[in-house]
């Protein structure tokens, strides 16, 4: 099948693709793209003309769905009336954008920078935290994804970072402990534990000179779904502000209406000092990313330097569509609407649970949740790490998702679980469609569960990381 408006063949357009590009976080030899050639709403096409249910929004980005005629609309206007304006001008867009984010933001965080993507977003944050503290070190976690660039990958900690580590240990960045009630990284049980992974992060403060800021996601994005207990994030947000330590939250992927809420912070009550955004303040039409900060910080600037800019910042292009998401989100409702569903959404989950002994949990929020995989329900023992990932091992969440494919279904999995994280605008029956199709699948994984065994299972945990180039920032 030729694409439109092309004579390439869609065999022809993946060959090139191929070969002449790299595929991220992958062996290059395994790389076999899917030739996409349409959108729209929940479905993608490809250049064979079959199409696909978007299970995931592809990197959990797309969350107003695909070829909305506002959004699409808004570019083409944009273009027309001013396509560029280096960022030392004020743009009509910029102004519009900036009054939106003041109404749908965090109290507070009223100063902003523009990016072209969630990795830079945080780079921004890095600066803007050192800057105003006078301090230079990081508190990160280990299960983490912030982006590829130098800095955001120093403040990884999942093993994507390894290749990069000489560069890591010159950026200032040490890590904490996950908060994973699942699989706890410190053998702690919640909630007798007293919330002890905060605790840990308390006493790094403590032994550490010279930290400027604790750097979290609020659920972590493809290295889990990791859904924090109620009484972490004001926790932190307490010691924080006890040792004079910024907060920053990444909500690059939990932004936007994907946990039930505007931002994910909003379900705690904790409202950070630096909030960095990207993905789905436009839905992914165009690449753009925010770095909100606080009012104290904004004052601080006044009168000294502010250090940082490139020259896409605050692009008019990146703008305009940003409006008309947040707009398209009111108009449908769309933040509500992934609350209401959530509890379909989990419901339809735990019977995957109940029903498949390869299931060792299921956990998220809104329309934001994941599904693992296990060898065995009371050990947790995953089928595969990230060493199997890195050493080439084919994994079996690869082989699951493949045959979802398959039957119509594109769904994220990486390592050791699945991450379902629909369009907001998903239908109840295409909720319905895609679990089934999950289910029917995991009928793979259940054939290799191991009978229950009364030993330990020595492995490490932190290597059970599902990163993901699903995950980029």
């Amino acid at each position: 099948m030729s694409t439109p408006g092309s004579t390439l063949t869609s065999q022809e357009v993946v060959d090139i693709v191929r070969t002449t590009n790299y595929g991220t976080w992958r062996f290059q030899k395994s790389w076999n793209p899917l030739h996409i050639v349409d959108a729209k709403d929940c479905t993608i096409t490809d250049g064979n003309g079959k199409q696909y249910l978007d299970f995931s929004s592809q990197l959990m980005c797309s969350n107003l769905g695909h070829k909305n005629p506002a959004v699409i609309a808004s570019i083409a206007a944009q273009a027309e009336e001013l396509a560029y304006a280096m960022p030392g001008y004020a743009t009509t867009c910029r102004a519009e954008l900036s009054k939106l984010l003041l109404e749908i933001l965090p109290p507070s965080l009223n100063k902003f920078f523009f990016t072209t993507s969630g990795t830079d977003a945080n780079e921004a944050a890095f600066k803007i935290a050192r800057m105003y503290t006078g301090k230079t070190k990081i508190i990160a976690r280990y299960r983490s994804y912030h982006g590829s660039t130098a800095g955001s990958i120093a403040a990884t900690g999942d093993p994507r970072r390894w290749a990069m580590e000489p560069r890591g240990k010159q950026q200032g960045v040490i890590f904490a402990p996950e908060v994973n009630c699942y699989r706890c990284p410190i053998k702690h049980t919640y909630p007798a534990c007293g919330i002890a992974c905060a605790d840990y992060l308390e006493h790094m403060i403590r032994n550490e000179s010279d930290v400027a800021a604790v750097l979290v996601e609020p659920i972590v994005g493809t290295n889990g779904v990791l859904v924090p207990p109620e009484e972490y994030m004001p926790k932190l947000r307490k010691i924080c502000d006890e040792y004079g330590v910024l907060l920053i939250a990444d909500e690059v992927m939990t932004g936007w209406g994907r946990t039930g809420k505007w931002f994910a912070m909003e379900h705690w009550g904790v409202v950070p000092d630096i909030l960095t955004t990207a993905k789905g303040i436009t839905s992914a039409y165009v690449p753009l990313g925010l770095c909100a900060t606080s009012e104290k910080i904004g004052a601080f600037f006044q009168d000294h330097y502010f250090s940082h800019g490139h020259t896409y910042e605050a692009h008019p292009m990146t703008l305009a569509p940003a409006v008309a998401t947040i707009n398209e989100m009111r108009r449908l409702n769309l933040v509500d609407r992934s609350a209401e569903l959530a509890p379909y959404v989990e419901a339809k989950l735990r019977e995957l649970k109940a029903k498949h002994p390869s299931v060792g949990d299921v956990r998220g929020k809104g329309l934001f949740w994941a599904v693992e995989l296990v060898k065995n329900q009371t050990t947790k023992e995953p089928f595969n790490t990230y060493s199997d990932k890195v050493s080439g091992t084919p994994l079996l969440v690869d082989q699951i998702a493949g045959k979802c494919m398959a039957d119509g279904v594109i769904i994220q999995a990486w390592v050791s679980h699945f991450v379902v994280a629909p369009p907001l605008i998903v239908t109840r029956e295409e909720i319905d469609r895609g679990i089934a199709t999950l289910d029917k699948h995991l009928a793979l994984a259940d054939a290799l569960v191991e009978p229950d065994r009364a030993r330990e299972v020595s492995f490490d945990f932190n290597l059970v990381t599902s990163t993901s180039a699903t995950s980029d920032s």
